[in-house]
């Protein structure tokens, strides 16, 4: 048995669908609905079960004996969300809790972590689970902070020599698009936003830059296609004696406006981008610059290369944005 919390989600669903087409089972989904079309996300899924995250642990108890790993994706994911608390038992006291349970029952557990515990990227963005160097990282929002404060109770766990999973992993998902995001909408990858502007060939917007130091649109991220981070988790499934916290990035960073032009380019238009003021409140906490280093994952053994920004962005389009069932 499988167990994918936040399975309902973005990159949830798509690792369901990846374990579906291996042929393996049964998978269970832990999550919350709600009353929006997150459900569409699951619905070409087969599923033993969805369990409510309230009743997670009183599933798992009664199910311990079949649960081969538990793929820990649930959390509050809005970088704008200003409730702490909320954030702290959803983010924080859920996965110390899960890491727990996982540990008594000597199951194998993947956890998402995030490139928002890098904060302004002044630290770099090595990956590592080295405690003095996670203690040097100042995430710039509530959402990062909360993976960061997981990320070093493990880092603790294991240099105190507790107990721990026969495997573990944390994984620090950069900038992920892909089919499967359309319920989150202003937190939606800049593909799909600018998508309908392109297809309708209007002018997408963009945020100018107010660093001198980058043109606009000249602002870099490292952007991943979703079926090379859900490649990687497949590939820790197969490799149960890998360890550790490892960046999960392509490795290139690269500006939002190549990303913009190629959907445009995707659909056979030429790009169409204007330039707006990044809102006041975002400004001070915003990222100029964000680059994976894959070397410690690479130093572990995965070798599959990770998709260019052009091939990533023409298989979402032509595949999914632009069909008339945009679901995986």
């Amino acid at each position: 048995m499988y167990v994918v919390t936040g399975g309902a989600g973005f990159i949830g669903s798509n690792l369901l669908a990846a374990l579906e087409e291996r042929g393996l089972g049964p998978l269970v989904l832990c999550d919350r609905l709600g009353d929006n079309d997150k459900w569409r996300n699951i619905a070409k899924r087969e599923l033993t079960d969805i369990v409510h995250p309230d009743l997670l642990f009183q599933f798992l108890d009664a199910n311990a004996a079949r649960v081969r790993c538990v793929f820990h994706l649930g959390a509050i994911s809005t970088t704008t969300e200003r409730d702490a608390d909320l954030i702290v038992a959803n983010n924080f006291n859920l996965s110390v809790a899960l890491f727990a349970w996982c540990t008594r029952n000597q199951v194998r557990i993947v956890y998402a972590s995030s490139a928002a515990t890098y904060g302004d990227g002044s630290q770099g963005f090595e990956d590592g689970i080295d405690q003095a160097a996670l203690a040097k990282l100042r995430p710039m929002n509530a959402y990062g902070w909360s993976k960061h404060l997981f990320d070093r109770r493990v880092a603790r766990k294991l240099a105190e020599g507790r107990p721990m999973p026969p495997q573990w992993v944390g994984l620090k998902f950069f900038n992920v698009y892909g089919p499967n995001e359309y319920h989150k909408g202003s937190q939606k990858s800049v593909v799909a936003q600018v998508y309908p502007a392109a297809a309708a060939g209007a002018a997408a917007q963009l945020f100018r830059s107010h660093d001198p130091r980058y043109p606009d649109g000249g602002q870099l991220r490292d952007f991943v296609w979703v079926e090379d981070a859900i490649a990687v988790m497949l590939w820790l499934l197969d490799h149960p004696a890998a360890n550790g916290l490892f960046n999960l990035g392509s490795g290139k960073a690269r500006s939002f406006h190549d990303l913009a032009a190629q959907v445009y380019r995707a659909l056979g238009k030429e790009p169409h981008i204007r330039y707006i003021d990044t809102p006041m409140e975002l400004r001070a906490k915003y990222q100029y610059f964000t680059q994976a280093s894959t070397g410690r994952l690479r130093a572990a053994g995965y070798s599959r290369p990770f998709t260019s920004l052009e091939d990533g962005i023409t298989r979402y389009v032509t595949g999914f944005l632009a069909a008339a069932d945009p679901y995986r």
